[in-house]
């Protein structure tokens, strides 16, 4: 049986996943699963957003869709929708309410990626509807494959089987009793088990919400950020040589000595610029990081570019990672 999953990221209105599914695990990013069928949608908010901009990050980074709630026209629905640029997420749905008008959105959005997110009514239901379509979109894409990447996003123990970690499918598929590579600490581990949304499965594809329970490893082990895969052109670095792109609201030219975070699948990690140079425009710096663990990434993906002491905006931008 295909279960096919798309996960979508809540923005600006904390605790909006309770009218649209049931809540499940619950830190600094909460999910909510919504389930009919063979058919399922995973909801994440930024339960610590604003005060951490990490939820934020991992929010946006698991999520392809984006449901972004406005209340309120200011600086943090600036950040969430520079954020969702940032992390590549095309589409999703404008849910207005306090009675802003859609006038008020249009101009944020012209020329960016997100002109093509729908406007909607506050309607459940009707959300639940269109979401639901879509995973059913998702299952008829799932391909069978001999390689696979899950970053973890959460890890735990569970009596009576070991260690579980949670996360989904960014590349690939995994398969029951594949031996995997734990990245960045070069450890190995094998699927024991794969569940997707409570039920049991062999494999899982692209795009699934998964619950892999393992072999050989510790929780310790298998803490967010820990990337399992077998695919031998995922690596790791702990000093990254990148272009840069800073977005059009980043105010000030990066400069070395500047300690930014780089954000990755489920990885966080604190960098220092150690060198800059650009061609003339500082927009488009070309960086020399070195990073307080290794970040673990495939050739051509693109991370996102953070500085926490930023006033108003601490998105930077993105960076090309090779």
């Amino acid at each position: 049986m295909l279960m096919g999953n798309i996960t979508v990221a809540i923005l600006g209105a904390q605790g909006y996943g309770n009218s649209l599914a049931k809540k499940g695990t619950s830190t600094d990013i909460t999910l909510y699963n919504l389930k009919r069928d063979e058919n399922t949608v995973t909801f994440v908010e930024p339960t610590r957003y604003p005060e951490r901009l990490a939820p934020l990050f991992f929010a946006c980074s698991l999520a392809e869709k984006a449901i972004v709630v406005v209340d309120e026209v200011n600086a943090n629905l600036g950040e969430q929708l520079v954020m969702l640029q940032c992390t590549g997420i095309t589409s999703g749905y404008f849910l207005l309410r306090s009675y802003i008008p859609k006038e008020k959105i249009v101009p944020l959005i012209k020329g960016t990626s997100l002109e093509a997110f729908e406007f909607i009514e506050d309607d459940s239901n009707l959300l639940r509807e269109k979401l639901l379509a879509k995973a059913a979109q998702q299952k008829n894409a799932a391909v069978l494959g001999t390689v696979g990447t899950v970053p973890v996003d959460h890890a735990f123990n569970v009596k009576g089987v070991g260690v579980v970690v949670l996360g989904i499918v960014v590349y690939g598929s995994v398969q029951k009793h594949t031996l995997m590579n734990v990245l960045p600490s070069g450890k190995n581990t094998q699927i024991r088990s794969i569940q997707k949304h409570d039920d049991e499965f062999d494999c899982a594809w692209e795009g699934d919400r998964v619950g892999l329970a393992l072999k050989n490893v510790e929780v310790e082990d298998v803490e967010r950020g820990t990337v399992l895969t077998n695919d031998l052109a995922v690596k790791s670095s702990s000093k990254l040589q990148v272009q840069a792109s800073l977005v059009k609201y980043w105010q000030l030219p990066l400069n070395a000595g500047m300690v930014m975070h780089v954000g990755h699948w489920t990885q966080f990690v604190t960098a220092k610029v150690e060198a800059v140079t650009d061609k003339g425009d500082w927009r488009q710096p070309f960086l020399t990081l070195t990073l307080d663990k290794p970040l673990v990434y495939r050739p051509d993906d693109r991370a996102v570019l953070m500085y926490l002491e930023g006033a108003k905006l601490r998105v930077a931008g993105t960076l090309m990672l090779s």
